[in-house]
């Protein structure tokens, strides 16, 4: 007969794991003392010969812990939240976090799009950070069995989309002129106690047309100057959340050479 272990994760939170009687149950909280009494829970209930592989409930467990559940897991299977996906996740903890999984209703979610919209948040934006609710909650419940549904999700999002709340985000067709750009990079390169060249960074930017994340990944074995490419590993895709590699030709067709600016 094992006792209980609680497991300090990467992501901060904490993973109780029972190991009882033939049996097996495992739970992250945001909290180490919640993690305790969830052990010392479930001990009991085994002890007394109760099956500890029931659907848990979402009275007692806040957004927040569902949300660290939610990138412990993937952390776990290397697929860690990206920069913008992780940014947003913390803020969803901030704002919504002690909200109990069972009160995110239609009404709630509506409200909170409402506040969120006071304080300039455009429909993109909102319509996003929904979207990672409904993640959050549909991984609790496929993945730990929490008996939550994201039809509150969904049905706020009708009503959002409706009141023009929600929505795709606009595209953007206007350049910088040759004048600005010159003017954003004497900025830049003004600041004399700056360590990092970011006009040689943005500059590299503009003649690749990468990422902030996927050009301050960039390594030399990614780099082949006599062919004139660069390998791009994890790229971003709108659709596939898998391993996105691609490969870009380094052209000078923006007025800089990107393999001059490395």
């Amino acid at each position: 007969m094992l006792m209980a272990s609680i497991l300090k994760l990467k992501s901060g939170a904490w993973r109780a794991q029972i190991r009882r009687k033939g049996q097996y149950a495992s739970s992250t909280f945001h909290a180490h003392a919640d993690a305790e009494r969830c052990a010392r829970d479930i001990e009991r209930r085994v002890d007394l010969s109760q099956t500890i592989g029931a659907a848990k409930g979402p009275h007692s467990t806040i957004l927040a812990e569902a949300i660290a559940l939610h990138i412990a897991d993937m952390c776990e299977v290397g697929r860690a939240p990206r920069r913008s996906k992780a940014y947003r996740l913390d803020k969803l903890k901030s704002s919504l976090g002690r909200i109990k999984l069972a009160a995110l209703d239609r009404e709630g979610l509506i409200a909170y799009a409402r506040r969120r919209a006071a304080q300039r948040a455009g429909p993109a934006t909102i319509s996003m950070e929904l979207g990672y609710i409904r993640t959050v909650l549909v991984h609790a419940s496929a993945v730990h069995g929490v008996a939550i549904s994201p039809d509150p999700v969904d049905l706020a999002r009708v009503a959002l989309k409706r009141l023009g709340l929600v929505g795709e985000g606009q595209e953007r067709c206007r350049r910088p002129s040759p004048d600005e750009f010159n003017r954003i990079l004497t900025q830049l390169e003004s600041k004399r106690r700056q360590m990092i060249p970011i006009a040689r960074i943005v500059r590299f930017a503009v003649a690749t047309g990468l990422r902030q994340d996927e050009i301050c990944r960039i390594v030399w074995n990614d780099v082949d100057e006599a062919r004139r490419i660069l390998i791009i590993r994890n790229r971003k895709h709108h659709r596939d959340t898998q391993v996105n590699t691609q490969t870009i030709a380094l052209v000078s067709d923006a007025g800089w050479d990107p393999l001059e600016l490395f």
